[in-house]
């Protein structure tokens, strides 16, 4: 530009039909103003002259022409970009070199896009799907098989079990009873309705009995002491005709002795040792 100023505010030659520039109202012949004030470019290191444009990021500067891709040296020049240590990047090879890639589709995903992360790995969030109805999962809870996702309902439909008692879907832990997949809080007792899980148990017509109700239901009583016998944890008991006895109770109704694995008498209900059935 050319002015009224009439010299140079540094080395004082006259500016009269020169070019010039203002720096705080001071005027400086292009040379001056050079070699005092302009910005040493951050690629070739050379000054950014006042007639060429200064282009500036945090506190970096550029000759127009310099300000490109370090990766494929493509203008960055009114264009996005991304910086990775103090380094200008074109998007494209920020994302293939530094963005994560998606584990579904393996493709990068861009900067500035949705990602989705689950299980330390990265999503496009149109990739992020159930496997079986293909809506996006989003933030929505869900199961994981075999490394692939699913929401909930389409999980419980394919792959969940199903308590044989009240047909619901049995999402943690259970019991298995004759091969079927049972609610802990449905495994009861057929007579008295009590959780069985942890506790023993018997069986009758595949219907599960606590110990107490299977015997005031189905165990035959002790001829001697009238008690249920359940031959519980392997307990002996003694058959003769229609009668049963305990091991512990199979005695001599005279002396008391026992007749396990001896030989008795009859008389009426009693059972007798040899001696007490002679005498």
């Amino acid at each position: 530009m050319t002015s009224n100023h009439t010299d140079c505010h540094y080395c004082l030659q006259s500016l009269r039909g020169r070019k010039y520039a203002l720096r705080e109202e001071n005027a400086y012949c292009v040379t001056c103003y050079d070699s005092l004030f302009a910005n040493p470019c951050e690629e070739c290191k050379q000054p950014i002259e006042c007639d060429s444009k200064d282009l500036a990021y945090k506190g970096h500067h550029w000759h127009e022409k310099c300000f490109k891709c370090a990766k494929c040296s493509r203008s960055l020049v009114e264009k996005p970009f991304a910086a990775k240590d103090e380094v200008l990047l074109c998007t494209e090879c920020y994302s293939d070199e530094y963005s994560s890639k998606c584990f579904h589709c393996q493709k990068t995903i861009m900067p500035g896009s949705r990602k989705m992360e689950f299980k330390g790995s990265s999503w496009h969030e149109s990739c992020f799907v159930c496997q079986y109805c293909l809506q996006p999962l989003g933030t929505k809870p869900l199961i994981t098989k075999d490394n692939e996702n699913y929401c909930v309902p389409c999980f419980e439909k394919q792959f969940a079990h199903h308590c044989y008692s009240c047909k619901k879907v049995i999402t943690s832990g259970g019991v298995t009873y004759h091969d079927q997949p049972w609610h802990k809080e449905c495994f009861v007792c057929a007579g008295c309705k009590t959780q069985l899980c942890g506790q023993r148990f018997i069986s009758k017509d595949d219907y599960p009995y606590c110990v107490d109700c299977f015997s005031k239901l189905y165990a035959k009583k002790c001829a001697a002491c009238k008690e249920p016998i359940t031959a519980l944890g392997g307990a002996k008991f003694i058959s003769f005709e229609e009668h049963q006895w305990h091991g512990e109770c199979f005695n001599c109704a005279k002396c008391s002795v026992s007749l396990v694995g001896q030989g008795f008498l009859t008389r009426q209900d009693d059972v007798l040792c040899h001696e007490c059935g002679s005498a």
